[in-house]
């Protein structure tokens, strides 16, 4: 059976990731291919009890390195129980967020040494990478105003504008050294016009794949 393809959509707070991750997911439903959604942290039963200790107002003391521990806790459960036998299975995967979030929040958003995190991330997923991501950028001002709109609360959204910052700038990094993978959408557009953009690249992605 043929391996399944893995796509993940990153991007600042606000930038538009779970809805233009429904939205490709519905477009791929309709082109008859069997799809998965799921979402960092989350996607299992363990994975969602972590994310909402991860994101809890209740924990603002919570340490650089404890939340970096427990976002790969989760990866590591949600990789061997969803992602890989939905790969196994021939499936497209789609999740909101992976392994570039860590890199982007933990990494450069808190100062955490990057080579701390990719040991930590060969331990938990022997490097696995999606096929293509799609990074959605967006001015960080406009994106947490975006949040505000749809009163979305959560730990991070109450960081300071100077981390929100960081976290971007450390996306448009990973981007550059991986630009064969990671392709960058600027999501200021409307809804409509993001999701077309997707398809374009998605579209050639499954062309390659088969």
């Amino acid at each position: 059976m043929k391996k399944g393809l893995f796509i993940s959509f990153e991007g600042i707070e606000g930038s538009g990731k779970s809805t233009q991750a429904k939205l490709l997911k519905e477009y791929l439903l309709k082109s008859k291919y069997n799809v998965v959604l799921t979402v960092e942290p989350g996607g299992t039963l363990i994975g969602e009890e972590i994310r909402r200790i991860l994101l809890s107002l209740e924990n603002k003391n919570m340490l650089p390195k404890t939340e970096l521990l427990l976002y790969n806790a989760s990866r590591s459960q949600h990789i061997e129980e969803l992602i890989l036998p939905s790969l196994e299975d021939g499936k497209v995967v789609i999740t909101d967020r992976f392994t570039d979030s860590t890199i982007a929040y933990q990494g450069y958003g808190r100062g955490i040494d990057l080579s701390l995190i990719l040991d930590i991330d060969r331990i938990v997923n022997n490097s696995l990478r999606p096929n293509v991501t799609i990074l959605l950028d967006l001015d960080v001002e406009e994106g947490l105003r975006r949040n505000r709109g749809i009163n979305k609360r959560d730990r991070l959204e109450f960081e300071e504008i100077e981390f929100h910052k960081r976290v971007r700038v450390g996306y448009l990094e990973i981007a550059s050294k991986e630009r064969d993978r990671i392709k960058i959408i600027d999501a200021s557009g409307s809804i409509e016009d993001v999701h077309e953009k997707i398809k374009c690249i998605i579209t050639e992605v499954l062309e390659r794949w088969g």
